[in-house]
């Protein structure tokens, strides 16, 4: 990519040029000389910054999930500022899911999720990144008012994941996620936390 932007650090140019291969032709297409050609850097900076395959698939996991944690971070503290309600919080759901457009960059991180059932170096990275967004979904949950919600983030990660994997595969529309986040929620904010 000659004309990338050589106001983003090299390091974030090439994270950025992994997750756009891999969303277009999977973590096989990853080559240090595709990477270098994506990003607008030479061969050797590719190795400087990354002295392996599996250090680079890390990263590169690990920063989107920062990525994600931080948007969604933002969005659940202006659902506590603004103090909404279960209906609200799934309607930005869908909103959110709806701003994720069925695009290249978003079937990176399910292809670097299965690569890591495959690469058990990358779990750990995997796994970090669950935490992350079980973390997310747990503080949502709570500001919500949903009984035991900690024991409750995971099984709603594990929901939004699926239905939003499905979306991709299918081109299945967003209220699916919406309608399941609303039956998960009021299902458990209705009964007593054990």
């Amino acid at each position: 990519m000659p004309h990338a932007d050589r106001s983003v650090p090299m390091r974030r140019r090439i994270i950025t040029a992994v997750l756009k291969i891999i969303g277009e032709d999977g973590v096989a297409a990853v080559t240090n000389r595709r990477i270098a050609r994506e990003a607008g850097v030479s061969l050797g900076s590719v190795t400087y910054h990354f002295e392996t395959q599996h250090e680079l698939l890390r990263e590169t996991l690990l920063h989107f999930v920062r990525e994600e944690a931080r948007h969604f971070t933002e969005l659940a503290d202006q659902c506590q500022t603004e103090d909404i309600d279960i209906e609200d919080a799934a309607s930005l759901a869908g909103q959110v899911a709806c701003g994720s457009a069925l695009d290249t960059a978003h079937l990176a991180p399910f292809e670097l999720y299965l690569h890591a059932g495959r690469d058990e170096r990358l779990r750990e990275a995997a796994a970090e990144a669950f935490s992350a967004y079980d973390r997310l979904a747990a503080r949502i949950l709570t500001a919500l008012g949903v009984p035991d919600a900690q024991r409750l983030a995971a099984t709603t990660v594990a929901l939004v994941m699926g239905l939003q994997l499905r979306r991709l595969a299918t081109g299945s529309p967003v209220d699916d996620l919406v309608d399941a986040l609303l039956l998960l929620v009021r299902g458990a904010a209705d009964r007593p936390a054990p």
